[in-house]
C-alpha cells in the first residue's frame, strides 16, 4: 500500500526519539555473554532489536533474523563461541544476498566451525559452537564495522584473547569506538594502539546501563528543520557526549541552515541563515547519514559530493543505486561511483506523482518523507519498513503536523 505524505507549513514539536539500535544490540550481546543478567534500561523496541532478543531466548536451533544485518553479524560471532550449541541462522531473501564471507573466514581462522547452508559466502549459516582459541588476526579496515565489533565483543571469551590489526583506511571508526567503550564499561580490558586492538581473555561484569536516544533517528528531524519554512524542534535526552558517531549530524547540518542548542535536558533545533555554495564531505565514519544528507541537499538546491560511501552497496539495499533511482523521479540526476555520490545542481522536470520505492530499507522511507515540503502528496511505498529502527516515526510526524493518506479512492487520513 502506498501512502501520500503532506507536510505542515511549520514544525514546532518536542519528539521522544527511540533508543539507539546500535547500542541496544551491543548491550544484548554483552548481556548474553555475561554470567549474570545486566540491568539494562531503555532498550530499543525496533524490529532489529526484537530479533536479537528472540534469538537469545529461542529454545530451538533455527534462527530467522529476517532483514537485520547487525543481528546476522553479531549472532554469527556469538554462536560460534557458544560451546556445544548448534544452530542455523537464516534471514530474508535480501539477507541471503548480503556477503558474510569476511566474518566467517575470520572466525574460522580463530577456531570456529561454520558452514554455508546454501551459497558459499552468504547466509544461511550452520554453526557448531565451540571455545575459540583466538590469537592474532588481520582484517582490511574498510570492511563493515559490524564484522569488527562482532569479533571484539566475543574476544574476551577466546582462550588467547584477540589481537586484531586493521590494515589500510579504517571506516566507521565511531562504531568500533562505541563497542570498545561499552566493553570497558562492563569490565573488559581494551588496548588500542594505532591500527591494532588487543583484547585479553576476561569476563564481562554486570553493571547498570541506560541506553541513550538514537542520533540516526534525530537526523530526520534535522532534515525537517532544514526543509520547513519555520521550525523549532526539541529532542530530549540527546547529548553532545554521545557514544554514537552519528551525533556528528549536528555539525553536518550547520552548513545546511540548522543550528543545535544543547542543554542538560536535550537539544533544540532551529533554522539559521548559514549558506554555502558546495557541500563536500567524507561520510566513511557515518554512512547511515548518507540518505538524509543527500535528499536534504537536493531539496534545498545545494550541489554536493559525498565520499566514503563504499559500505552503502551492502546495506538493506544498494543505497547508492536506490538514491539515484528515486531522486531522478524528483528531478535530481546524481552521479555515482562505488564510493561516492554527487549532484551538480542541475535538475529536470520531476514526475507529476512520484512514488518512492523503499526497497525494504527503513532509511529510504524516513529520508524521503520530508520531501513532502516540496512535493505535497509524495507517495511512499511500504511505510512499515520504519519498524526496523523507528517504529513511531509516522506517529511522530503526525504529531508534528504531517498527514498521511492511503493512496486509494476512499483514502483514510491519519
Amino acid at each position: 500500500m502506498n501512502y501520500k505524505v503532506f507536510a505542515p507549513h511549520d514544525c514546532h514539536i518536542e519528539v521522544e526519539l527511540p533508543a539507539s539500535k546500535s547500542i541496544s544490540n551491543r548491550a544484548l550481546v554483552i548481556n548474553a555473554l555475561c554470567d549474570d543478567s545486566i540491568p539494562i534500561t531503555n532498550v530499543s523496541d525496533c524490529d532489529d532489536t526484537r530479533v536479537m532478543k528472540q534469538a537469545f531466548t529461542k529454545k530451538n536451533s533455527s534462527i530467522d533474523i529476517h532483514g537485520a544485518g547487525t543481528a546476522m553479524r553479531f549472532l554469527t560471532a556469538y554462536y560460534a563461541q557458544k560451546r556445544d550449541y548448534e544452530c542455523i541462522i537464516s534471514g530474508s531473501e535480501r539477507m541471503k544476498q548480503r556477503p558474510i564471507k569476511i566474518l566467517v573466514d575470520a572466525l574460522r581462522s580463530l577456531g570456529a566451525d561454520i558452514r554455508y547452508f546454501d551459497k558459499e559466502g552468504f547466509p544461511p549459516l550452520q554453526i557448531f559452537g565451540k571455545e575459540l582459541r583466538g590469537g592474532e588476526l588481520s582484517l582490511p579496515g574498510n570492511v563493515s564495522s559490524q564484522y569488527i565489533s562482532a569479533l571484539l565483543m566475543i574476544a574476551p571469551y577466546m582462550q588467547n584473547g584477540l589481537e586484531l590489526t586493521l590494515t589500510g583506511k579504517i571506516v566507521s571508526t565511531p562504531y568500533i569506538e562505541m563497542t570498545l567503550e561499552m566493553m570497558s564499561h562492563f569490565g573488559i580490558e581494551t588496548h588500542r594502539s594505532n591500527n591494532t586492538i588487543r583484547i585479553p581473555a576476561g569476563r564481562y561484569c554486570p553493571k547498570q546501563f541506560q541506553i541513550e536516544p538514537d542520533w540516526s533517528a534525530a537526523s530526520y528531524w534535522y532534515e525537517i528543520a532544514a526543509l520547513a519554512p519555520e521550525a523549532e524542534i526539541f529532542l530530549p535526552n540527546l547529548s553532545n557526549k554521545s557514544l554514537q558517531g552519528d551525533a556528528r549530524i549536528a555539525a553536518l547540518f550547520e552548513p545546511l541552515g540548522v543550528s543545535s542548542l544543547f542543554s542538560q535536558e536535550g537539544i533544540k533545533l532551529r533554522k539559521s541563515d548559514k549558506t554555502i555554495s558546495l557541500y563536500e564531505q567524507d561520510l566513511s565514519e557515518q554512512p547511515d547519514l548518507a540518505q538524509t544528507l543527500v535528499v536534504t541537499c537536493c531539496l534545498i538546491g545545494l550541489p554536493f559530493k559525498f565520499t566514503g560511501l563504499q559500505t552503502l552497496k551492502i546495506k538493506e539495499t544498494d543505497r547508492i543505486s536506490a538514491l539515484q533511482n528515486e531522486l531522478i523521479k524528483l528531478g535530481y540526476k546524481l552521479i555515482s561511483s562505488d564510493k561516492s555520490l554527487e549532484w551538480n545542481g542541475e535538475s529536470i522536470a520531476p514526475k507529476i506523482t512520484p512514488v518512492i520505492e523503499t526497497y525494504d530499507d527503513h532509511r529510504m522511507a524516513m529520508a524521503f518523507a520530508p520531501a513532502s515540503f516540496l512535493f505535497p502528496g509524495i507517495k511512499i511505498k511500504d511505510i512499515s519498513v520504519v519498524d526496523k529502527s523507528y517504529p513511531n516515526y509516522w506517529k511522530d510526524l503526525c504529531k508534528a503536523g504531517f498527514s498521511l493518506e492511503k493512496d486509494e479512492k476512499e483514502g483514510t487520513r491519519l
